[in-house]
């Protein structure tokens, strides 16, 4: 009888611990990923931007969409082609989580449409902009050189929307302009610098656009060099030089990535361990852990 008694336990246990898990990262509302800049949704169904994290929030419950904007432009631009997307899917309301420039492309999104967003998340997002950005600028003046230079960047995202199948237009050095401080700037000014602190702090993460509630939050990580296997932390080494002494993941400063309420600003990932990328070469932080424990936190604040 006792043993019959303790496995039944342990089965209720076991069906209990699965349910749990079945449900952990089911949100109220759909989840929608945003690629940054020179990014994708997907490469021939095979290369994933957000590599192996859709998978690893839909095996535990929740509904994700991945979205395609273009992979060269302004926030602005990119941020409209978001809201187009957003309303052509058929739920009321999404979660949107941006990476890079991902960050300020949903902010502009949810300026255009709040009443379809729930929540803003920025990842290693560049929401004051980049010092990579402004060298470049600086680097590359008006001219030929530029022009070259863009229109090299232009056909790259042309690759890009071939190799994803999309047809989203590219002005590389809009995408520059919007990303570097002054751009930046002018871009928050429109938006009424709305989640973002001033001084650099979290704050909290009740934003009001046009009298709907949207939750903003944010995570990134300050180690540009992560693993030596890691191919990308050799470029990333290099542009983390425009910061100095200031922390920052290679591309964005940690007080840059800072949005709303504030996660967690120092992981041990870089700008392209964010996404989990190259393929899962990563520093410490298992960033695909981050995008889980976030869904599980929408969902436990009714999103």
């Amino acid at each position: 009888m006792k043993r019959a008694v303790i496995l039944l336990s342990i089965l209720c246990c076991t069906l209990a611990c699965a349910n749990t898990f079945a449900q952990y990262t089911k949100t109220k509302y759909p989840i929608v990923l945003v690629h940054g800049i020179s990014g994708f949704d997907s490469v021939g169904g095979v290369v994933d931007y957000f590599h192996t994290v859709p998978y690893n929030l839909r095996r535990s419950g929740a509904k994700v969409y991945v979205a395609s904007v273009s992979a060269f432009n302004s926030s602005e631009a990119r941020g409209q082609q978001l809201a187009n997307y957003l309303m052509t899917l058929p739920e009321s309301k999404f979660n949107l989580i941006g990476h890079s420039q991902g960050a300020p492309t949903t902010r502009v999104a949810a300026s255009l449409v709040p009443h379809k967003v729930a929540s803003v998340t920025s990842v290693n997002g560049a929401n004051l902009g980049s010092k990579v950005a402004d060298i470049a600028l600086g680097v590359l003046p008006e001219g030929v050189i530029r022009s070259v230079a863009v229109s090299v960047a232009n056909a790259a995202g042309s690759v890009i929307n071939f190799l994803s199948n999309n047809q989203n237009t590219q002005d590389s050095l809009a995408s520059a302009m919007t990303l570097s401080t002054a751009g930046t700037t002018a871009l928050n000014n429109a938006l009424g610098n709305k989640g973002l602190s001033g001084n650099c702090s979290s704050i909290n993460e009740n934003v009001n656009i046009d009298g709907h509630n949207v939750k903003m939050f944010s995570w990134s990580g300050t180690y540009p060099l992560t693993n030596f296997f890691d191919i990308s932390d050799g470029p990333l080494g290099i542009t983390a030089l425009a910061f100095g002494f200031e922390r920052n993941d290679g591309l964005v400063s940690e007080c840059s990535s800072k949005l709303g309420n504030v996660i967690y600003s120092r992981y041990h990932m870089n700008h392209i361990d964010a996404v989990n990328h190259l393929f899962g070469i990563r520093g410490w932080t298992n960033p695909v852990s981050l995008y889980r424990s976030h869904a599980n936190r929408l969902k436990n604040r009714g999103l």
